[in-house]
C-alpha cells in the first residue's frame, strides 16, 4: 500500500484510496482522455473495485508492487488526475503513467506530477524508469521528456518506449 506523500510547487500526490473512485469518476468521465490507450470511461462501480485492487499495494503474486497517488491541487485539494509507478525487479525498475481529467489539462499538472514522481522514485533507488506513449500523444511525449525520460526507439504493443536510467545501467530493459 502506498502511504507516501508527494508534494510539488501545486500539487499534493495523495496515496489512492478505494473512496477515491466516487471523487475520481468524473475527473475520469471524458471520452478523449482514451484517445490514446482505448477503452471508455469507468462507471463508479468499475473504479471503485479497480481502486480496492490497486489500494493493496501489490498484485496477486507479489511480484509487482503498486504505488498511485491521485493528484490534488493545492489549494483546495481538487482531485485533477493520478500518476501510478509499477514497480518490479527487486525494486530497481518502475513502469510509470499518469492521467489528468481534461477540465486541467494543458495546465502542466501532468509534467509536475511525473517530475515528483520520478524523484520520489530516485530517492528510493529506482535505476530504471521507463514508459510507454502512443507515438501520436504529443502531450504524453512532452510530459515524458520533462521529466527526464527519453525515446528509445523501441516499441511494443505500438506504444514507443521512454526511458531514464541511471549511470552504469543497460539503457533497454531486456536488450
Amino acid at each position: 500500500m502506498t502511504t507516501d506523500r508527494i508534494r510539488s510547487a501545486r500539487l499534493s500526490l495523495v496515496p489512492l484510496a478505494a473512496a477515491d473512485a466516487d471523487e475520481m469518476v468524473g475527473v475520469l468521465s471524458g471520452d478523449a482522455l482514451y484517445t490514446f490507450t482505448g477503452g471508455s470511461p469507468p462507471s463508479l462501480g468499475e473504479l471503485r473495485a479497480r481502486y480496492a485492487q490497486l489500494a493493496a499495494g501489490r498484485s496477486p503474486d507479489g511480484r509487482e508492487e503498486w504505488r498511485n497517488w491521485i493528484l490534488r491541487r493545492e489549494p483546495g485539494r481538487t482531485a485533477v488526475g493520478y500518476v501510478q509507478a509499477t514497480v518490479v525487479d527487486g525494486g530497481t525498475r518502475a513502469e510509470i503513467a499518469w492521467v489528468v481529467g481534461l477540465s486541467w489539462q494543458r495546465q502542466g499538472f501532468a509534467a509536475e506530477a511525473a517530475q515528483a514522481l520520478v524523484a520520489w522514485l530516485d530517492e528510493r533507488g529506482v535505476t530504471i524508469i521507463q514508459a510507454y506513449i502512443h507515438p501520436d500523444h504529443a502531450a504524453s511525449a512532452a510530459v515524458a521528456r520533462r521529466a527526464g525520460l527519453v525515446p528509445t526507439g523501441r516499441s511494443d504493443y505500438g506504444e514507443h518506449l521512454w526511458l531514464r536510467t541511471r549511470p552504469g545501467r543497460d539503457p533497454v530493459p531486456g536488450g
